[in-house]
Order: C-alpha cells, then sequence, then structure tokens
C-alpha cells in the first residue's frame, strides 16, 4: 500500500467558522479583502489537522464570480495575496513539508462545461498563473467538468515546469449514483478523461466536489486505464458534502447546503475505501472541514487501513 498524502479540506466554510463574511457572489474571494489573516489561520488548521497540502484561496478569483472589471483591476493583486498566505502557513510547519497547490479554478463557472470558452479561457488564466507561480510547488486544475477545460490549464501552465494535477468533477445526480456510471458533469466518460491525463503528462489526476458515493468507481476505473498504460500516474479524491440540489442558480448565486450524515467517521469510511481503490491523495472539499481532516489523516495516513 502507497504511503497517502493528506490534502486541505474546503475553505468556504472554515471562513466562516473562524469568522469571515463570504457571500455571493463574491464567495471566498471576500476573505481575501477583508480577512487575510483568516484565510492564512484556515491554511494553518488544516495543516495542524494532518494536510500535507494545503490550495490557495484563488477558486473564486474569477470574473464569474468578483465581475470583468473588478478581475482586470483587483484581481491580480488578490491572486498574488492568495498564494503568499497559502506560502507563509505552508513554510511555518517545522516538522514536516507542506505542499502548496495552486488552485485553477473553471474560468467561466463551476458544473458550467457548456459556458466554457476556448477562445477566451487562456486570457484568463494566464492572470492566475502569473500570480500564483511564485508562491506555489504544484498546479491543480479543479472542479473542472469537461477534458477541454483540463487541456486548457495543461496549456496555461506548460511553460511553467511545475507538475500539474488535474482534478475533475463527476455526475453525481442519483441515476449516477445508482448506474455508477463514472462520468464527469459534461458526460464524458471518466475512462476518456484518464486516458487523456496519462497522454498529457498529468503527476495526479484527482475526482472532487461531487458525492462521495460516486468516488470509488470513478477511481477504480482510472486505476485500470492507468495500470494498463504502465502509467505512474497518482489517484486522488477530495469530495464534497453537498445536499442533492436543484439545477435552479449558477453556482455564484445561490447557497448549498451540507449533509448531516458525513461525520469525520462517516467520511474517513468513504476515504478508506477510496485508498484501497488506488488513491494517494485524499481530503475533502466543500464542507469538509479541519475537523473531518483530521479523522482522516488519524486513520490513513502511515497506517494499515482497516473496514
Amino acid at each position: 500500500m502507497a504511503d497517502i498524502r493528506i490534502l486541505d479540506g474546503g475553505m468556504s466554510r472554515e471562513l466562516v467558522r473562524l469568522g469571515a463574511e463570504l457571500r455571493q457572489p463574491e464567495w471566498s474571494a471576500l476573505a481575501l479583502v477583508n480577512s487575510p489573516d483568516i484565510v492564512r489561520q484556515v491554511h494553518t488548521e488544516f495543516i495542524a489537522a494532518g494536510a500535507d497540502i494545503v490550495t490557495t484561496n484563488s477558486y473564486a478569483l474569477v470574473p464569474f464570480h468578483i465581475g470583468e472589471e473588478r478581475f482586470r483591476t483587483e484581481g491580480p493583486a488578490l491572486i498574488d495575496l492568495s498564494g503568499k498566505l497559502a506560502r507563509q502557513a505552508a513554510d511555518a510547519v517545522s516538522d514536516r513539508k507542506a505542499t502548496v497547490a495552486g488552485s485553477l479554478p473553471p474560468i467561466f463557472g463551476s458544473y458550467e462545461p457548456e459556458l466554457f470558452d476556448p477562445n477566451r479561457v487562456q486570457d484568463y488564466l494566464s492572470v492566475l498563473v502569473a500570480g500564483l507561480q511564485p508562491h506555489i510547488d504544484v498546479w491543480l486544475g479543479e472542479t473542472l467538468s469537461l477534458i477541454a477545460e483540463a487541456e486548457a490549464v495543461r496549456t496555461a501552465v506548460s511553460d511553467t515546469r511545475k507538475p500539474l494535477w488535474i482534478s475533475f468533477t463527476l455526475d453525481d445526480s442519483d441515476e449516477g449514483i445508482e448506474n455508477q456510471t463514472s462520468r464527469l458533469r459534461s458526460g464524458e466518460l471518466v475512462a476518456d478523461a484518464a486516458e487523456w491525463a496519462v497522454r498529457a503528462g498529468v503527476a495526479v489526476l484527482l475526482f472532487n466536489c461531487s458525492k462521495p458515493e460516486v468516488m470509488e468507481a470513478a477511481i477504480a476505473t482510472a486505476a485500470r486505464i492507468r495500470d494498463a498504460a504502465k502509467s505512474r500516474l497518482e489517484l486522488g479524491v477530495y469530495a464534497n458534502a453537498f445536499e442533492t440540489e436543484s439545477d435552479d442558480g449558477a453556482a455564484n448565486e445561490t447557497l448549498h447546503s451540507t449533509r448531516d450524515d458525513l461525520t469525520a467517521d462517516a467520511y474517513t469510511d468513504f476515504a478508506a475505501r477510496w485508498a484501497r481503490a488506488g488513491a494517494t491523495v485524499i481530503g475533502g472539499c466543500c464542507g469538509i472541514g479541519a475537523a473531518h481532516i483530521c479523522r482522516l489523516a488519524n486513520r490513513l495516513k502511515d497506517k494499515p487501513l482497516t473496514a
């Protein structure tokens, strides 16, 4: 069994727990303006809980959340700040190395594959890459709904010589859970996404911001593709705790409620199955907090997996 690396959890609800004001459409970007010390504290608490990797709070620093004008005028400084805060928290660790992952979000909106614009995406990604590059160790293109979004991220970071991690969000509708179809939110097959990741030289292929119930099948599919190609691709998971939501309202207009049943122990039970299926990078997404990460790290890291 390979060693497990622990990724951090969701940023936004930890910001709220520690007293930061969040509102839509800016969401977690607002904390960089009003409460940067709390952003740093969230990173620090995730590391203290056992996270080996912290992710920059740059997910909402796109026009979809902060608007086009603000992205152009304030975006570069806020992106730079998000990288600095994560780097400061990681560098303060004295007993081990903490890795900083630079979050490169879906530019045109979470769960919105139909809005992807290949003619405009590099214009926005280039601003994020320039601001984050001095501070990060790896790139994390996350919550991507279609393979073309991942290819755009690969293109954007190709000259930086830093490892590329790509994380896709999965179809976690009731039908997807029941049939274990292992598809991205775009409808593309996980198998095709894994084949792309192998060809593209991705270092870690992850699945995130979907319900825990769909993750094991996706990891098993990706592991099969990886092993057939004799690739060194690593696999990872960080699920969310969202309740089932309607399709009404864009991701920057509504607030998702979270599940009461996904306690730290329940989430870690899922994580143990992901590890047995082949995941070696495991953390949490929206609604998964420091308490979840602490329980997960204590059970999975450098310890035998139990049922």
